[in-house]
């Protein structure tokens, strides 16, 4: 059983013993610690919660409400939604937070509370800190009976985020009636049933291959979009009927899509392809985390604008989205960030923002992948003993490429020309992962396999 406390949020395994996986007690806790924070940091009194379809989903949701209502919170309870929608919604209800209830891409045994604050964001470093240690001390107070809060459901914000995202001018709803687009997609049996087809029936894709869109939570596969995940939807695809395949995790904030002929477009460009159209059209700034692929920098250069990147999480990356005015952004696991609308992963924008490039374009989808540079990425991780000191081997492997270009935002990352390896700890782990990337997979293993030596090396001195 495991229960991970971090900053931005709590997540764990659903049974067990309190404070050993995420119990109903720890819900509670952590529920009545939060809306202790919102109400602090607000002058506002609701809240909006929404999930995605596991089965522990439903019970965690009616712990929660049942928790914020006893603060005094007013509670907006979506149901089933996904993770950009209960963002929209906050701001669109002025609340002072919300609680997404998913454990994105974790097995079902997992679940999650996830924390915004009243912008619709991931809460911060300091916010999360702060919810923390309200729950260490149980610094919390609850409401008196008259002043209990209200509670209402709404299930009305799948369809506000779909009409809003048709109205984005970059969206080009006739060019990709146009385009007759013959789509199969994989909802992984959670959100993504209810908000996928009625966004590409919105947008006028001619016809529709549904796998496993009934949102039952019983995940049909592991449901993290990687390929080596997708054997359904990549066999349909390999029959040739399909223009493309569309995939997404439980709670739809990443997007990886399948080719044409069955071979997996990379999670990696889905982020490059969206931003090589936004900057097509709009003249800005482009950002992601350090683990993701060169190719957004190659394509934003080449655009004209300039890319900069953040450490890893999402909030790291809107932040410096914010601070380099970035028309475009995101994470390299298929998370798109359009300011436009608004500052979240968000893959139903993404999908929509794809499908009028790729309409554009005119030419099948493995044209446009070969279109880009193309890297690869190789994701290695090696274990360490507790005892010792990660951050010291992190500093020797600084000093050790002193004379590379470096980057000591969020771990180490070494550049060589077109070629990076990214080292970064654990929060929860004696382990380092390291990524590499380079133009050939082979080059980007040796890279890799040439990086653990040398931890290993300085290790060894160390001991």
């Amino acid at each position: 059983m495991t229960l991970i406390k971090s900053i931005s949020g709590i997540r764990g395994t659903i049974g067990g013993k309190v404070d050993e996986a995420l119990t109903p007690i720890d819900v509670v806790k952590f529920s009545a610690a939060f809306g202790t924070w919102a109400k602090q940091n607000s002058d506002q009194n609701t809240i909006v919660i929404g999930r995605d379809a596991r089965p522990s989903g439903e019970m965690i949701s009616a712990l929660v409400s049942a928790t914020l209502r006893g603060l005094g919170l007013n509670v907006v309870d979506l149901g089933l939604s996904t993770t950009p929608t209960v963002e929209m919604a906050v701001t669109a209800e002025n609340a002072c937070g919300g609680i997404i209830l998913t454990a994105s891409h974790n097995p079902v045994q997992w679940n999650a509370l996830k924390l915004l604050n009243a912008k619709g964001e991931f809460i911060s470093g300091d916010d999360g800190k702060a919810v923390l240690e309200i729950a260490k001390n149980d610094a919390y107070e609850f409401a008196p009976v008259k002043t209990l809060g209200k509670y209402r459901t709404d299930d009305t914000y799948i369809q506000k985020h779909i009409d809003a995202i048709l109205k984005l001018p970059l969206v080009d709803v006739e060019a990709i009636k146009a385009a007759k687009f013959k789509i199969a997609i994989d909802c992984v049996n959670s959100t993504g049933g209810i908000s996928l087809p009625p966004l590409l029936k919105a947008l006028g894709v001619a016809q529709i291959e549904e796998l496993y869109c009934e949102p039952n939570g019983h995940f049909p596969h592991n449901p993290e979009p990687l390929p080596e995940h997708l054997g359904d939807i990549t066999r349909i695809m390999q029959k040739g009927i399909y223009d493309l395949g569309i995939v997404v995790d439980p709670d739809v904030d990443r997007l990886a899509m399948v080719s044409e002929n069955g071979d997996p477009f990379g999670e990696e460009y889905t982020l490059v392809a969206v931003a090589d159209y936004v900057l097509s059209q709009t003249k800005g700034n482009t950002v992601s985390n350090l683990s993701s692929t060169r190719a957004l920098r190659d394509v934003t250069e080449r655009r004209g604008g300039t890319y900069e990147a953040a450490a890893v999480g999402e909030v790291n990356v809107v932040t410096k989205m914010k601070e380099t005015n970035a028309v475009i952004g995101g994470e390299g696991n298929g998370g798109i960030i359009y300011p436009e609308l608004h500052y979240g992963r968000d893959a139903l924008v993404g999908i929509a923002l794809f499908l009028t490039h790729l309409a554009k374009y005119g030419k099948k989808m493995s044209q446009l992948r070969a279109s880009y540079p193309n890297y690869h990425i190789s994701k290695n991780k090696i274990d360490l003993s507790p005892d010792i000191d990660v951050d010291k081997v992190l500093e020797g492997m600084q000093n050790r490429y002193a004379k590379q270009p470096v980057n000591t935002i969020d771990g180490v990352k070494i550049e060589f020309d077109k070629e990076w390896v990214h080292l970064r700890k654990s929060n929860t782990e004696p382990i380092i992962r390291i990524y590499s990337e380079s133009e050939s997979q082979a080059t980007a293993e040796y890279l890799a396999n040439k990086i653990i030596t040398d931890i290993k090396e300085i290790v060894s001195s160390k001991s």
